[in-house]
């Protein structure tokens, strides 16, 4: 349940009569209403307010829900003096009649429970405009239309302000507990009850207003319910609090948990260490001997030496039977991709990186380019290649090239990493996605308007290399456990 859904139930039960017991010594809803008109009825006498036509009575279908038999059910035209104030329009600087110039309410300082007076604006009233268009202390002021209709606050100030066409004022007969009301209508509100007119602007009218059927508990009761509901409010707030967080925990879980499960991956926690599979040292020099008979047929260039490795690049421990490695030492070829003007037909496909979203290439999208015979088996695509974004907000994000429908080649703003087939490519991928490799990525990105990296970068970067068969045994693991973290989405 939502904070917002608690506290409407609170109302809920208020309004019905549920959330506090009924007293007879405290009289009755019938009493206090005919306390009421006694009080309208000495006010018409002396002329302070004037007669209205009576209110129709209310019939069963108006009703929206059971009250306790001591409440009554009344309109509100029947125990409050309500009317709007002033408009703003070109009379309203003249000044040819008795008046002064006064600060007033619009619905742009009305808010639940609260008033904002940091723009408060000024207009000229009459004097015998003051009288229906003033607030004083013990008034209910409500919004009548727009999209903040019903909006509901009591005016508990010690002085007096005016108020626009927009707002309504609700004075009542007599002494009725004014928290209690402004609940009500904060529930009718929330749940859709004030039938206010109108769908683009749904609008309040006074008759509408008028009309409102609304129960009437006695007056003892009424401030026993505010009592009650001012109790439990604060534990709605602490719940909401809670909730809160509770919520960003929830967002936040799945993804940490992914986070987890490829940081315990790379530090060699996910599966067991096996004796028999060897050791990552075994299978980094079984790639050097692979590399060096490749530049030796001149398949691939050979490449400056990289550093050394440094007891101060080691991020965390990793098992024995692991080696830390820069990837360019077990990298066959690092490839910037191919810049040519994307065509709707031409020689060959070539993949950018906006054709590839959520780990896949939406190959439909991707356009064709022309490219010369001798330059295409340099960029040629193959597959279990690895793609790396290296500029713009996509900086760093990799894929994995698997079914390739037909022959494509790469963009400029790709950078292509090739390498043994005695590496596991998931492996490699799922490496990109740790805070090791990003860390590594930021560290090596040149900060402009346009975030740009290179394959230098991706060359000096390190990772952990275990042995070939615990490569494909850390990758199945996690591809066990990842799809349980979208199921916690």
């Amino acid at each position: 349940m939502t904070p917002e859904q608690l506290k409407a139930s609170i109302l809920q039960y208020a309004i019905q009569g549920k959330l506090v017991a009924q007293r007879p010594e405290e009289g009755t809803g019938e009493e206090l209403y005919q306390q009421i008109q006694a009080e309208k009825q000495r006010l018409i006498q002396e002329k302070k307010i004037k007669k209205e036509k009576t209110l129709a009575e209310i019939a069963e279908d108006e009703i929206p829900f059971e009250i306790p038999e001591s409440w009554k059910w009344v309109r509100v035209g029947e125990i409050f003096a309500h009317n709007t104030g002033k408009a703003m329009n070109s009379s309203a600087k003249k000044v040819d009649k008795p008046g002064r110039i006064k600060r007033f309410i619009t619905t742009s300082n009305l808010y639940w429970n609260s008033f904002d007076f940091s723009s408060v604006k000024e207009m000229f009233f009459s004097d015998d405009e003051l009288e229906c268009c003033t607030v004083t202390k013990g008034d209910l002021l409500m919004c009548e239309g727009g999209a903040y209709y019903g909006r509901t606050a009591i005016w508990n100030y010690d002085y007096d302000i005016c108020f626009q066409n927009h707002v309504h004022r609700l004075r009542p007969y007599k002494a009725i507990e004014l928290r209690f009301f402004y609940n009500l209508f904060y529930f009718y509100k929330s749940m859709n009850m004030m039938n206010a007119k109108g769908t683009a602007m749904p609008g309040l009218s006074s008759q509408t207003l008028h009309q409102m059927v609304v129960p009437l508990p006695s007056l003892a009761e009424q401030k026993r319910i505010v009592a009650k509901i001012e109790e439990l409010l604060p534990l709605v707030d602490r719940y909401a609090a809670a909730y809160e967080k509770l919520e960003q925990f929830n967002a936040k879980f799945p993804e940490d948990m992914k986070k987890s499960i490829l940081q315990y991956a790379i530090q060699g926690k996910l599966v067991e260490q096996r004796a028999e599979e060897g050791t990552g040292e075994e299978l980094y020099q079984q790639i050097q001997t692979e590399k060096q008979h490749l530049i030796a047929e001149k398949k691939i260039k050979k490449e400056k030496p990289l550093a050394e490795i440094s007891e101060d690049e080691i991020p965390f421990d990793i098992p024995e039977s692991w080696k830390w490695v820069r990837w360019g030492n077990l990298s066959f070829s690092i490839q910037y991709g191919y810049n040519a003007p994307a065509k709707q037909a031409g020689r060959i496909k070539m993949v950018r990186i906006s054709d590839i979203q959520n780990g896949k290439v939406i190959w439909d999208s991707v356009p064709f380019c022309d490219i010369r015979d001798e330059d295409l088996s340099t960029y040629l695509l193959a597959e279990n290649d690895i793609l790396f974004a290296r500029t713009g907000g996509t900086v760093g994000k990799s894929y994995i090239v698997k079914e390739i429908p037909e022959e494509a080649i790469y963009a400029g703003y790709l950078i292509r990493t090739r390498y043994s087939d005695m590496l596991c490519p998931e492996y490699l991928y799922y490496f990109m996605q740790t805070h090791l490799y990003w860390i590594q990525l930021r560290n090596g990105t040149i900060a402009t308007a346009q975030p740009n990296c290179n394959g230098q970068t991706l060359s000096k970067m390190i990772l952990p290399l275990p042995p070939l068969a615990e490569q494909k045994r850390i990758v199945a693991k996690i591809e066990e456990l990842l799809p349980l973290c979208e199921r916690l989405r």
